[in-house]
């Protein structure tokens, strides 16, 4: 009565829950249950109710997994559920034990059960057989495995690339070399119950639970929450080990950057630029007083330290970009600036003054990924690509530029022109494309692009901080609240995962806004005058730098009970006080 009952569901129901449904059963949270399998399911079950069933089989499911066995058990008897099918439970114990012999007539008889309209019992055979071939390699019979290999393995005719790696796997020397080219366990209960996840997989779940399923829909919840948080800024551990079900995951404003940590006087004139380092390591700043200072970061107090001053930039210091390696810092002046000025950060040298004309304007520059190259530009219509040796490569004529950005690919360059636009140059290819187009009225006066070399982040004059989506070419969101009108602003990505908002402004905020809203999650108060660039620390997610005309740069931080304290409230100076004054 009960094969009967089985047989009449139509076809294998699911492969990992994202295999298309036969047409005769309906979806329910991604399974499909048909009425004869809600008729199996309950036959002789103490539990009413689908949802209830499914759960008390998850827990049993569970309490085996850690070890739990007899009360697993108990709880079947006491239910009157069904882990799971007895075919399929006979079939586990012979896959663990390698009673290889028994497995091929088991897995004909889960066939059997779930209809030949199931499309995966071709590779659950094929894994089966691999791991039979493999474990009589390890054992040293090479004729048996030579016999599953021509008699079992290449009739299916499946995976043919797959078979001929195997076969290859005659020639290893010894057990350890086996292991090696097949990334594989080796003969045992790891790379059994490795093969038992697998094959769980193709099985619809009236038959067998896929594999740790209570654990993976528990982790997909918390996942979730995480991503619906709006002020998550830690590592994210795939992993629930770490975290509480009793409660709904939820993060505090405090634990992002919002606090002054830092305040650094160091500048005699307004601060123009700040960028961290690639390591989190440095931050540099640049100044109108024609110095850049790279300050050391302290990842435990989420503080920095004077290290060195970089000066003789006649101009000012309007825009920074560090090396790939963070061993160079590129420095540009403002408009009128014809000079740009390579550092080496590590020893204070000069590495490169290019001045290619007195009549260029270079006020933006970026790195290619390999650092042997970089571009820069400026708004009088100069575009190069120069080595470090400061020869000119290649130049694009007739480019006004007010920004540039290296592409992850090593070859295509973003820039920001006086159109309003943001196009991508190919120097190789000598090809261009728009990929960016503002209203005409309001220039872009900045941009950056986050990790993913897809989002890009621009600040419109008059319009604040627009995010577009450089693949599909269009605009994502318009972020409400900045200021920007008369000053250059640049704005940034920042957190665990990029998923914040920085920018200044000019009525001498910092604005922090989640990338997915576009009405601020915060404002940071404290500059004097306006707030011309923030920086977020790429790797120590926890620290923000911001700099103003009011000649200083914050140092941002969680609130204080989420972050390590370097000084005595003895020390705590304030804002009117000594250059560095830790708060």
């Amino acid at each position: 009565m009960e094969e009967t009952m089985l047989q009449s569901t139509n076809g294998c129901l699911q492969h990992n829950g994202s295999v298309d449904q036969p047409s005769s059963s309906s979806t329910v949270n991604g399974s499909a249950i048909g009425n004869d399998e809600d008729q199996e399911q309950s036959n002789g079950c103490n539990i009413k109710g689908r949802s209830s069933q499914e759960i008390v089989r998850l827990i049993g499911q569970h309490l085996k997994l850690i070890g739990l066995n007899q009360t697993a058990e108990v709880l079947m008897q006491e239910s009157g559920c069904r882990l799971e099918h007895p075919a399929a439970t006979q079939f586990r114990h012979h896959v663990m034990d390698g009673e290889w012999h028994k497995v091929s007539a088991d897995l004909n008889e889960l066939q059997t059960l779930v209809g030949n309209s199931c499309q995966y019992f071709l590779d659950m055979k094929f894994l089966i057989f691999e791991q039979k071939y493999l474990e009589y390699l390890e054992d040293g019979k090479v004729l048996d495995a030579l016999h599953v290999l021509r008699n079992e393995l290449t009739p299916l005719q499946h995976n043919i690339d797959k078979v001929h790696m195997l076969s290859s796997y005659m020639m290893c020397s010894g057990r350890d070399e086996l292991m090696k080219r097949a990334n594989w366990e080796g003969k045992g209960i790891k790379s059994r119950t490795l093969l038992m996840d697998m094959i769980q997989q193709f099985l619809p779940p009236h038959i067998m639970l896929p594999p740790k399923r209570l654990h993976m829909l528990l982790t997909q919840a918390v996942e979730l929450q995480r991503n619906q948080c709006l002020f998550h800024n830690t590592m994210f551990d795939d992993s629930i080990e770490n975290v509480s079900l009793l409660t709904d995951h939820k993060c505090s404003l405090e634990q992002i950057p919002c606090e002054t940590v830092q305040i650094l006087t160091e500048h005699c004139d307004e601060v123009w630029f700040c960028r961290f380092s690639p390591d989190g390591k440095k931050l540099a700043t640049g100044s109108r007083d024609a110095t850049i200072i790279i300050y050391d970061v302290d990842p435990e107090t989420l503080t920095v330290e004077q290290s060195i001053t970089l000066d003789g930039h006649s101009y000012g210091v309007s825009y920074l970009s560090w090396s790939p390696d963070g061993e160079l810092l590129m420095a540009c002046g403002p408009q009128d600036c014809p000079d740009l000025w390579v550092w080496n950060v590590n020893t204070g040298v000069l590495r490169l003054k290019l001045s290619h004309s007195s009549d260029d304007s270079l006020t933006a520059c970026s790195w290619h990924k390999d650092g042997q190259k970089f571009v820069c530009g400026g708004i009088r219509g100069q575009f190069y690509q120069c080595d470090l040796e400061g020869s000119v490569l290649d130049s694009w004529e007739g480019v006004r530029v007010n920004g540039l950005w290296c592409r992850s690919d090593g070859k295509t360059v973003l820039a920001a022109d006086t159109r309003q636009r943001i196009r991508s140059y190919n120097f190789d290819e000598l090809s261009d494309q728009n990929l960016i187009q503002e209203d005409r009225d309001h220039p872009i006066m900045s941009f950056t692009v986050n990790k993913t070399d897809r989002l890009a982040l621009l600040n419109v004059v008059s319009q604040g901080v627009h995010l577009w989506d450089l693949q599909d070419k269009c605009l994502v969101r318009k972020f409400q609240g900045v200021t920007q009108d008369h000053f250059t602003v640049h704005s940034c990505f920042g957190g665990v995962n990029q998923d914040f908002i920085a920018s200044g402004s000019e009525d001498n905020k910092v604005y922090l806004w989640h990338i997915k809203h576009e009405l601020p999650i915060t404002t940071l108060t404290g500059h004097t005058r306006a707030v011309t660039c923030v920086s977020w620390n790429p790797v120590y997610h926890q620290m923000l730098a911001s700099v103003s005309d009011d000649c200083t740069v914050r140092i941002w931080g969680p609130a204080a009970k989420y972050r390590k304290q370097k000084v005595n409230k003895s020390d705590i100076n304030n804002d009117s006080g000594s250059p560095s004054k830790h708060l």
